[in-house]
C-alpha cells in the first residue's frame, strides 16, 4: 500500500520541483497537493508573520493532515514560526522544507551559503540554521545572498531567466565549502549553478523526498 504525503503549498513555483523530485526518488508515493497561494502574497506585505497569517497556516496544514496523510511536507520556507505551532498539533511527520538540506549542508563543512530569491522568508531560515547548526553541536556560519528578481521572473513563467539570475550570482559564495539553494523553487537552477562553481550545491527537494521516506520507512 502507497504512502500519502500531502504537500502544503503557498506557492505554485515550489510544486513542479518537488513534484518531479518525488517521481525520480520515490514514485511509490502518493501525492495530494494542497495549495494556498494567497499565503505567499499576503506574507509578502509584513515584515513579520502576523498571528492571522500563521492561523490560516495552521489551519491548511491541519486540513491536509486530515485526508488520510501519512505524512505532510511543507513547500514554503517563509513560515517558519507558523510550522511550529502545526507541528504542535500533529501526530503525523511534519518536515520542513529545509530541514533536510540544513542537516546535509552542517555535514559538508564550516562555511555555508545560501543563494534566496524570496526575501520575507530569510530571517526565519536563518532562525531555523541556527537551530539545527546548535542541534549538531557545529560552529559552522551561514552566508545569504539575496537574488533579486529571480523569483518574479518564475512567476512569470521565465524559468531560463531565473536560474541565470541565481547563476550569476553564485560565484560570490564560491569561497564556501557548500552552497545551498533556499527554495523549492530555486532548485530548478541546480545545473546552472553547478556549472560556475566548484563547491558541492544542494537543492531542497531531493534531500526532503530522501529524508520524508526514511522517516516513513523507520
Amino acid at each position: 500500500m502507497s504512502q500519502r504525503i500531502v504537500l502544503l503549498h503557498a506557492t505554485p513555483v515550489a510544486m513542479v520541483p518537488i513534484q518531479d523530485a518525488f517521481r525520480r526518488l520515490w514514485p511509490e508515493a502518493e501525492i495530494v497537493n494542497l495549495l494556498d497561494d494567497g499565503l505567499t502574497i499576503d506574507r509578502k506585505k509584513s515584515v513579520d508573520l502576523s498571528p492571522e497569517l500563521s492561523q490560516r497556516f495552521v489551519t491548511l496544514g491541519k486540513y491536509g493532515a486530515s485526508m488520510q496523510a501519512q505524512g505532510l511536507l511543507v513547500t514554503c520556507s517563509a513560515f517558519g514560526p507558523a510550522i511550529d505551532l502545526l507541528e504542535n498539533e500533529l501526530t503525523i511527520p511534519l518536515l520542513r522544507p529545509n530541514e533536510a538540506m540544513f542537516r546535509a549542508a552542517l555535514e559538508k563543512g564550516m562555511h555555508i551559503g545560501m543563494l534566496a530569491t524570496f526575501a520575507p522568508s530569510v530571517v526565519t531560515m536563518e532562525k531555523e540554521f541556527e537551530t539545527f547548526r546548535a542541534q549538531a553541536s557545529s560552529e559552522a556560519t551561514l552566508e545569504t545572498i539575496i537574488v533579486p528578481d529571480a523569483i518574479e521572473a518564475l512567476r512569470g513563467g521565465d524559468v531560463e531567466t531565473h536560474n541565470r539570475l541565481v547563476a550569476e550570482y553564485a560565484p560570490r559564495l564560491k569561497h564556501c565549502d557548500v552552497i545551498m539553494l533556499a527554495h523549492f523553487s530555486t532548485s530548478q537552477a541546480l545545473k546552472a549553478v553547478e556549472a560556475v562553481v566548484d563547491v558541492p550545491v544542494l537543492a531542497a527537494p531531493e534531500a526532503a523526498v530522501q529524508r520524508m521516506r526514511s522517516l516513513l520507512h523507520a
